[in-house]
């Protein structure tokens, strides 16, 4: 028998992340790794924690063999609940359903039984690949105030950025009047963070008729919330003003990670009040060499610095030997950097060699450099701004 449960949330983390290409070739996205000792999924988990969620659906798919092992029994994020906790779901052959899931709407359907058994009156949807601090709790407060059918959290975005995403019209309260997936005109800046609460029986009944719509994409924004609106429900946007930023690019994960730099940076890690939590490896102190020189950056455990680092983020057990030089770069776990090498714009995979000499990427020239894991950089290799290298690469500049 299991206990009642107000809201039960259901994080999407199956998505494929192709426009990180080897960061995710091995690996779903939510588990790609993030601030020198998280992974992006850390965040959304920790959300739910410190909002008083404490039953959590994980719905996988994509490449779910680390993601499933990194969540483990949720023991991390005080997860490990006897009645509720987090929960990994993959796609399963049922009675009625097929084994993949078709979309985020059928991805919530084919798991409403796990739902049922809490009993909820409301269902949290979750993205797991999202960089946010946000308190989940207060947005279903608004929901339950406005007694509203489904409540869309929105973040105000500048209006020459709005036609890339699904954007909120509402009136003065912030009832939603008109939805548009990426509009080429958009009449507001109110963009979907992705972020749902839906009544929970409302929601099922929704998701059967959508089932039941050979035509239907089975996707949230493209399904559910327009047929909600052209029935009338009560919804409303919940505006979310923090810090958010979607990693679905290389661009923007280099990004994310820099907003973490500084003595005020962007984006806090340190904050006690909402920590983020995570399954991190216990790894030695890291050991800064008295020929080093380290400058705004951040420093796991487990790294050796005997060169220059500015302006970067070195996961567990990085090696910067002396004469190396990284600057504005994320240096994964276990990479090694030999002499002499440089690493300036670029995101290198873990458990990678840079050869000594290499030259990685660019001062100069700022666009990303991404090197693959588990990969040997020959010495004096030159890689150029922008290039995405995997093994093939080296494989070809070597001929």
């Amino acid at each position: 028998m299991y206990n009642k449960k107000e809201c039960v949330a259901m994080l999407l983390a199956g998505g494929q992340g192709s426009r990180l290409y080897t960061l995710t070739e091995k690996t779903a996205k939510p588990a790609v790794p993030f601030g020198a000792k998280y992974r992006i999924i850390d965040f959304t988990l920790s959300n739910c924690v410190n909002s008083g969620i404490d039953t959590v659906g994980v719905l996988t798919q994509y490449q779910p063999l680390v993601l499933n092992e990194y969540i483990g029994n949720g023991q991390p994020w005080d997860l490990d609940r006897m009645n509720g906790g987090v929960m990994v779901l993959p796609p399963y052959q049922g009675s009625k359903s097929a084994d993949w899931y078709k979309g985020t709407a059928n991805a919530i359907y084919q798991n409403m039984n796990f739902i049922n058994r809490y009993d909820p009156d409301y269902v949290l949807i979750l993205s797991g690949d999202h960089i946010y601090k946000m308190d989940y709790d207060a947005m279903l407060e608004a929901h339950k105030k406005n007694n509203a059918a489904a409540t869309i959290a929105v973040i105000n975005v500048p209006i020459e950025q709005a036609s890339r995403f699904g954007i909120m019209n509402t009136d003065e309260n912030n009832r939603i009047i008109e939805f548009e997936e990426k509009p080429k005109e958009p009449k507001s800046t109110k963009a979907s963070m992705g972020i749902y609460i839906f009544n929970r029986k409302l929601l099922a009944d929704y998701l059967e008729d959508d089932e039941n719509d050979p035509n239907s994409s089975k996707d949230f924004g493209k399904n559910i919330i327009p047929a909600m609106l052209n029935n009338g429900e009560k919804m409303y946007a919940y505006e979310f003003s923090g810090y958010w930023k979607d990693v679905g690019t290389i661009q923007s994960l280099w990004e994310a990670n820099m907003d973490l730099l500084g003595e005020n940076p962007t984006f806090n890690l340190y904050d006690n009040d909402w920590r983020i939590y995570s399954r991190s490896e216990i790894r030695p102190p890291h050991y800064i060499g008295s020929d080093a020189t380290v400058d705004n950056s951040i420093i796991s455990q487990g790294c050796e610095v005997h060169g220059i680092v500015e302006n970067s983020i070195l996961f567990g057990g990085v090696k910067i030997a002396r004469g190396a030089y990284v600057k504005n770069s994320i240096i994964m776990q276990d990479t090694v950097v030999r002499e002499g090498a440089s690493v300036s714009y670029a995101i290198v995979d873990g458990d990678t060699e840079l050869g000594a000499g290499s030259q990685i990427g660019a001062d100069a020239d700022k666009r990303i450099t991404l090197i693959g894991s588990n990969l040997v950089i020959p010495h004096g290799m030159k890689i150029a701004s922008g290039e995405m290298v995997n093994a093939q690469y080296i494989e070809e500049k070597k001929i």
